[in-house]
């Protein structure tokens, strides 16, 4: 039998996500959790299950901090209504990530994943895993970011770009500038790279919102609600940038 263990705070999806898996037998679900605080508590007292199906967004925090402060050895498959927590999921072990409804299919697709991961040792490097990101790379269109106690979902479609200051990655939009989760380098791997381009170490811009650009003597970039009035690309980049504005 396959432990499994579910992570989630609405009581209706818990028990949903237990009546579809209950149509596969070898899955035995040993517990449910509803809090991040449950969630550690749960882990550091009892064997760790070999499979874990978390949503993301709990009531008292992201279920992330479960696993930052109890490493599960445990497979995970995220099953949340945000889809701008892609690389984080795949860094602490995650192996799928269902977008909520989750469909009969679905499911059954990330199971038949997760017993591809499980060779006879019942082991798994971490460059498979990360080949499997490479593989299931998901573009990002929205970001759920902090305000206080409150939480905010905001469209990339709206972020004329994000730039780091004091090791904090933020993002520009014409109402404000919020703070976020990610790194630059981590935007960089999820955002359409279609609509953004990593300018410089220091910013990613939209090019929905460029009023302008200086060539002379380096590319320098005008945006609309920017934090600064020009954004330089740097010189090992400018070829691409052209190119970027005409793909």
């Amino acid at each position: 039998m396959i432990k499994t263990v579910i992570i989630e705070d609405e009581k209706p999806a818990s028990r949903k996500l237990e009546r579809m898996l209950s149509e596969f037998p070898e899955i035995e679900v040993v517990a449910k959790i509803e809090s991040v605080e449950e969630g550690i508590q749960w882990f550091s007292e009892n064997e760790h299950p070999q499979l874990i199906f978390s949503d993301i967004v709990l009531g008292d925090g992201l279920s992330f901090d479960i696993f930052e402060k109890v490493p599960s050895k445990g497979f995970i498959i995220y099953t949340t209504a945000f889809d701008q927590y892609t690389l984080k999921a795949f860094k602490l072990n995650s192996i799928d990530y269902l977008l909520k409804p989750i469909l009969d299919e679905d499911l059954g697709g990330a199971i038949e994943k997760f017993k591809s991961f499980l060779p006879s040792d019942n082991s798994v490097s971490s460059q498979e895993i990360k080949q499997l990101i490479k593989k299931d790379k998901t573009t990002l269109s929205r970001i759920l970011v902090k305000i206080g106690y409150n939480l905010k979902i905001v469209q990339t479609h709206e972020v004329s770009c994000f730039f780091s200051e004091n090791k904090i990655v933020y993002l520009q939009t014409q109402e404000r500038t919020y703070p976020s989760d990610f790194t630059l380098d981590e935007l960089e791997d999820v955002l359409d790279e279609k609509k953004f381009f990593r300018a410089n170490r220091q910013f990613i811009i939209n090019s929905d919102y460029i009023k302008n650009i200086h060539t002379s003597p380096n590319y320098k970039v005008e945006l609309e609600f920017q934090p600064e009035e020009e954004i330089t690309v740097s010189r090992d980049r400018v070829k691409d940038f052209k190119d970027w504005l005409v793909s």
